[in-house]
């Protein structure tokens, strides 16, 4: 990840976990991160979000993360407590955030902040989508455990559907692609999108987005740079 640590100081590996996929409807239940600084792990955080009053979890999510309604109650924290915590590990604008979708992490991550006036803490950072970078480098399926599976990380990461251990994931998983090809930078602020359906939840404004097909034929990067060319624009 050399590419990556000639531009910044600080990478900041994310995941939640959430009671559906509805942006402004639905809630963190989980935050997860991890900080590194020049290429090793220095801080984490790894927070239950308790939910309003009267709100309960869809079984299918206690199903899938195994998190429950008691657990939240008993070693929950507040919205509030989680949001100002995730914000004092980002730095100054020398920091990267990466997810694995991150385009859905990030919105949610939105309404977070925003609830507490905290949203300007996503204004200095820049953006590294996981996903994309691994659409450009394997065939679907897509998921973060194909991802696992594809680079033989089984021994050392698993996408166990809880918040840190999926961004500790997401850091082996970024390792072992940028040891295949370390063009990670050209990924910064780039987001690719199903070409039919477009972008999910709300543009980010520092954010180009990209139809990325199925069939791999040139890197994305490389399909904006000769956009741009063309008189595209960015």
């Amino acid at each position: 990840m050399e590419t990556l640590w000639r531009r910044f100081e600080r990478i900041v590996v994310f995941d939640t976990e959430t009671t559906g996929i509805e942006f402004g409807k639905d809630r963190i239940i989980e935050l997860g991160a991890v900080v590194l600084e020049a290429g090793r792990e220095c801080a984490e955080m790894d927070r239950l979000i308790r939910l309003p009053e009267g709100r309960t979890l869809p079984p299918f999510i206690v199903n899938l993360t195994g998190i429950t309604d008691e657990q939240l109650l008993a070693e929950g924290v507040d919205g509030g407590t989680a949001a100002r915590e995730f914000c004092a590990m980002l730095g100054d604008e020398r920091t990267l955030i990466v997810a694995y979708n991150a385009q859905f992490d990030l919105n949610f991550m939105f309404y977070l902040l925003s609830a507490y006036h905290l949203v300007e803490s996503l204004v200095r950072p820049r953006f590294l989508d996981a996903l994309t970078v691994y659409r450009d480098r394997r065939d679907y399926p897509h998921k973060l455990c194909d991802a696992i599976e594809a680079y033989r990380l089984g021994d050392e990461a698993v996408n166990s559907h809880r918040a840190v251990d999926d961004a500790r994931a997401t850091v082996r998983l970024l390792e072992a692609m940028a040891a295949e090809r370390d063009d990670l930078d050209r990924y910064i602020d780039l987001f690719g999108v199903h070409p039919k359906f477009g972008v999910s939840g709300a543009r980010i404004s520092s954010v180009t987005y990209r139809p990325q097909p199925y069939r791999r034929t040139i890197p994305l990067y490389e399909r904006r740079d000769a956009e741009t060319a063309a008189g595209g624009g960015v």
